[in-house]
């Protein structure tokens, strides 16, 4: 049995009962999403529904089993959050536009992660430490649906995990506000209170992140299989290939095309849909 599972702000009763009756399926509709049971769709099939209709529409793995995840291990930078810190740090030393360039292009998998991040962190040499403080406070945003869907996971028991190629600056700061259960991330080296345009210690990039996600699967006792993993770049791809459910979230193309999920309508509510939960 193959589950089609649809939402977006675009999604309608209508719509989605049109779909199942094009597939030969049944429909469960939700206030928030709809359930799509059917004995199998093509490729073509699925290409053709997300040309036709502007909401999200994806596949659940059949070796995922929604009622069983009990833990959720998502990126920082451009997933959870709104922006990318190091170039909204790079900002305040008139670095932006160099610093973005190379992230774009570490997240399209161009450059290798830990050389990108290091060449990054080293335009940041000399800026003063305070001004992560008002990254954080006057640019840094959840991006929608975030605390939804930490909140209904917590209550179903999920653990929630944070793991970044950013900076533990941020995500200690966002364990703390939103109840995280783990974190992980890269340490920015300072000095007199001013950066030193160094990383402290091993870099948290591709690699490192899908030890942390299988790491804590051995802690916890669980199997992959029951971990959902969600990110947009590259450097997010080792770890959400470990995963039982792998959710590109607004990603980069190459994301999409190697993710189980991709969300691009849907705000981070959407992972709630894929295990079929009520978003309260």
């Amino acid at each position: 049995m193959t589950r089609l599972v649809l939402q977006g702000p675009n999604l309608t009763s209508e719509a989605a009962s049109e779909i199942a009756a094009k597939l030969h399926g049944s429909v469960k509709l939700d206030t928030n999403y709809a359930v799509i049971e059917l004995s199998q769709i093509t490729a073509s099939d699925m290409q053709a529904l997300r040309e036709t209709y502007e909401f999200d529409i994806n596949v659940v793995p059949a070796g995922f089993e929604p009622q069983a995840a009990k833990l959720l291990v998502t990126d920082m930078d451009s997933t959870l959050i709104n922006i990318e810190c190091v170039d909204e740090i790079a900002d305040f030393i008139n670095v932006k536009p160099q610093v973005a360039e190379i992230t774009e292009a570490a997240m399209r998998g161009e450059i290798d992660f830990e050389t990108s991040l290091r060449q990054r962190v080293a335009l940041l040499k000399g800026l003063e430490v305070s001004a992560l403080e008002r990254v954080y406070l006057e640019r840094l945003q959840l991006n929608p649906g975030a605390e939804v869907m930490l909140k209904r996971l917590q209550q179903q028991g999920i653990k929630t995990a944070l793991v970044s190629g950013g900076f533990t600056f941020f995500t200690e700061r966002l364990k703390q506000r939103l109840g995280l259960d783990f974190t992980m991330a890269n340490v920015l080296g300072e000095h007199k209170g001013r950066l030193t345009g160094e990383v402290v210690g091993d870099i948290c990039g591709a690699q490192a992140k899908a030890d942390f996600l299988l790491a804590h699967c051995e802690m916890l006792g669980i199997s992959p299989a029951q971990v959902v993993a969600m990110g947009d770049g590259a450097n997010d791809l080792l770890m959400m290939n470990e995963a039982g459910l792998s959710v590109a979230y607004h990603a980069k193309p190459t994301v999409q095309e190697q993710a189980s999920i991709a969300l691009n309508y849907c705000g981070l509510e959407g992972v709630l849909g894929l295990l079929q939960l009520q978003y309260n």
